[in-house]
């Protein structure tokens, strides 16, 4: 028998009202998602036939997270038989016909998830994906399907996560109340958002749990204890304003695949920063493209297999990392992985860091302000990251490594040499083969 805490009854009356779009922000471990997802399973069994759908930014998050983890958790509390899952496909399939799709924006199966439509939407972690991609989503909320009780079941939107900054569109969105583009009032009536946070939700978590949001740095302590946004950094080398968006431009003339790895791969490690860019363009008239933010927490072998995949799939230059921070680990772990199994051989740049972070960081800045750096996509953490940077930022005071953006450090370095350390040089780009990879 499931036992709802208070917050959560809050959030059932708040899901099950009016509104049509409901936003559950907060800490971490506070039943936001367990919530969530019994609701759904609730309105699955209520409308025989009825499809729902749970999306994040990878589809093996989803399937990790909900189908491995949270979905068996509800069953296995209501009592409930665990709908069959269908692996290939990535759905729940009830007994009285209903549907719940796992999904991720990134599947090849995307397609076909949003071929259908559903009666319930749900984006789990709003941090980690665009707006773009939740309107793309919510086009496909238009399932017409009836309870057992003859009446019609309402369309829902479900959205949860961490609080990132009060730039996210969801703080605009449900906080600010408008529009997250055109800065329009939104009709208030069909958002309702509520804040829970792991106190809301103590009876069911270990007293330790505590002990160890509350010594986190005071970023991570704001999101993840407290759930709270936090403001810009007034005085950050980036602002969201520089950060700027653009169509992948057609053939590069260099692409680089940089990596910023972790040197331990426990609970507590940084992330590992991988992120792709790549230059087009002819002297100053040469722009950089962040192409992809693939950083995480990995293991060694992870990262490694992560960074080849990319360098083989954009036809990449090479992998830069930085030998002073496990430079000589990363080619043996690359290469370690290509002998197992059988790829051909990256070209791998070791670089050294002379100067500090925030020294290094600064003309790659400079190049945003002169807007000569465009994101191809929206990539929240990155960028998160980039307006968090201060000069005087103090690793251990924020409780986290800026490894996101020591890797597009990098990455920038390598592809603008003249352009990071004056502004005086006009970039004259390798002259190679050009890549069709955004043809």
């Amino acid at each position: 028998m499931i036992e709802l805490t208070e917050k959560q009854v809050e959030l059932r009356a708040l899901a099950s009202g009016e509104a049509k779009h409901i936003l559950a922000v907060g800490g971490s471990r506070s039943g936001k998602t367990f919530a969530l997802c019994y609701f759904i399973d609730r309105r699955a069994w209520a409308a025989p036939g009825s499809r729902h759908l749970v999306y994040r930014k990878h589809a093996v998050s989803a399937r990790q997270s909900i189908g491995i983890d949270t979905f068996p958790k509800v069953h296995a509390l209501t009592g409930d038989p665990l709908p069959k899952f269908h692996a290939q496909d990535g759905y729940f399939e009830y007994a009285n016909g209903s549907q719940v799709w796992l999904a991720g924006l990134d599947d090849s199966n995307v397609d076909k998830v949003l071929g259908r439509e559903y009666a319930t939407v749900y984006g789990n972690e709003a941090s980690e994906f665009a707006f773009a991609i939740r309107e793309q989503v919510l086009t496909r909320l238009a399932q017409s399907v009836k309870k057992v009780d003859g009446s019609d079941l309402a369309l829902k939107e479900y959205l949860d996560l961490n609080p990132t900054t009060t730039s996210h569109w969801t703080y605009k969105t449900w906080v600010v109340g408008a529009h997250p583009e055109s800065g329009k009032a939104i009709d208030r009536t069909r958002y309702k958002h509520l804040f829970v946070n792991p106190y809301d939700n103590v009876a069911n978590l270990p007293a330790s749990m505590f002990d160890t949001l509350r010594d986190m740095g005071e970023r991570n302590r704001r999101r993840f204890l407290l759930g709270e946004y936090s403001a810009d950094v007034e005085e950050a080398i980036w602002r969201r304003s520089m950060i700027l968006r653009a169509e992948p431009p057609g053939d590069m003339q260099r692409i680089v695949v940089a990596v910023d790895p972790a040197t331990t791969s426990n609970a507590g490690s940084d992330e590992t920063g991988i992120v792709v860019a790549g230059i087009k363009g002819i002297g100053s008239q040469t722009k950089g493209y962040v192409i992809d933010d693939a950083s995480g927490k990995f293991r060694p072998e992870e990262w490694a297999r992560v960074a080849l995949s990319l360098y083989h799939e954009t036809q990449a230059d090479c992998i830069v990392a930085e030998a002073n921070q496990g430079g000589d680990m990363v080619e043996s772990v690359i290469r370690s992985i290509e002998a197992n199994s059988g790829t051909r051989s990256a070209h791998i740049k070791l670089v050294h860091a002379s100067r500090g972070k925030v020294i290094r960081a600064e003309p790659i800045a400079g190049l945003y302000e002169r807007k000569l750096v465009y994101h191809l996509d929206e990539f929240p953490e990155l960028e998160d990251q980039m307006c968090s940077i201060t000069t005087g930022f103090d690793r251990r005071a924020q409780g986290y490594s800026p490894d996101r953006v020591d890797a597009l450090v990098w990455a920038m370095t390598e592809l603008f040499p003249p352009l990071s350390k004056t502004n005086a040089i006009p970039i004259r780009p390798i002259r190679r083969e050009k890549r069709s990879f955004f043809a």
